[in-house]
């Protein structure tokens, strides 16, 4: 074997396994301290290309999670005010009752008129309530037509909620924006719902109205106008209104838990892509760590192997 001073191939070799163990002793540090396999796209180009659209699909879940929780929170603010639009109508019973009592006199009857007349204000001004600036009740159907509390599906005043991370309409609940005014507005020959433009105070009551200076259609009813039936039938439309709104609300519940799972295994597919073995990955810094020193160790002895041409000078 020729002793050369110019070239030195065995201290170019441990320099090239020199160079790749710290390379790969630098990936493995890189790996362990971020918690990810794929730093970079030349570590698994076609793996960071799904988990970037595993991510998206991750956070359209979570957005869609919030716009149904949004929804839920507001069928419990309409829902509240279904009840308190029940227990309104449940005075307005009992005051009918106490109104025929032989006990009262005339000034007694016109202080339940007074309540009841205040309680109609009460229950419209519950009708306009907002939430976020979005109406809890509609006055109206659909097709902008006075709104009927029982109607077809092209009546019905809805908002749809997307209960998919695409947000298209192939999994859609529909949030009804109560007729409220109309299930307060009872046909007293049928005891049947109307509109409540339909209304005359005369033969289709309105138990709920703007102001207690209104006139003709508009004016408020006495307690002595109307049947116990009317406020028993209003009553079971609320009630009626609170069931369509339970319904609802369930079916955005499910649809939460069904996108909290689908979020879940979304995620845990990114994280079978992206997240670093730490024991895998623990064991490779072990061994890189080894080769980077040892090939340190051998570069220098192979340095060395030069100066024997020094030896053989003298």
């Amino acid at each position: 074997m020729s002793i050369t001073v110019n070239t030195n191939r065995a201290a170019s070799v441990a320099n090239l396994h020199l160079s790749r163990n710290n390379n790969n002793l630098r990936k493995s540090i890189a790996r362990l301290s971020s918690g990810q396999r794929i730093e970079k796209p030349t570590d698994d180009a076609g793996g960071m290309a799904v988990a970037m659209k595993l991510e998206s699909a991750v956070l359209r879940s979570g957005a869609a999670m919030q716009n149904i929780l949004n929804a839920i929170s507001l069928l419990e603010v309409q829902d509240g005010v279904l009840s308190n639009a029940g227990a309104l109508v449940d005075r307005m019973s009992e005051l009918k009752s106490l109104y025929h009592d032989v006990m009262k006199n005339d000034s007694d009857r016109e202080s339940y008129n007074k309540e009841f007349r205040d309680l109609q204000v009460q229950l419209y001004d519950m009708s306009r309530i907002k939430f976020n600036g979005i109406s809890l009740f509609a006055v109206t159907a659909n097709n902008g037509t006075p709104g009927l509390f029982e109607g077809s599906s092209s009546e019905i005043n809805t908002m749809s909620v997307f209960m998919n991370p695409d947000g298209s309409n192939e999994v859609v609940a529909s949030i009804h924006k109560a007729l409220l005014l109309s299930a307060l507005t009872i046909n007293a020959s049928d005891l049947n719902p109307s509109s409540f433009s339909g209304a005359d105070q005369a033969t289709i009551y309105r138990l709920a109205n703007e102001s207690v200076d209104g006139s003709n259609e508009n004016r408020v009813i006495g307690l002595g106008e109307v049947s116990v039936g009317v406020y028993s039938q209003a009553l079971q439309n609320i009630a009626t209104l609170r069931a369509q709104n339970g319904a609802s609300m369930s079916q955005l519940r499910h649809g939460y838990d069904n996108l909290t799972k689908l979020k879940n295994n979304l995620s845990a597919s990114k994280g079978r892509i992206m997240d670093v073995d730490v024991a895998t990955e623990s064991t490779e810094l072990a061994k890189n760590n080894v080769l980077v020193q040892a090939s340190a160790s051998m570069l220098a002895q192979a340095n060395s192997l030069t100066e024997i041409s020094l030896v053989l000078m003298r």
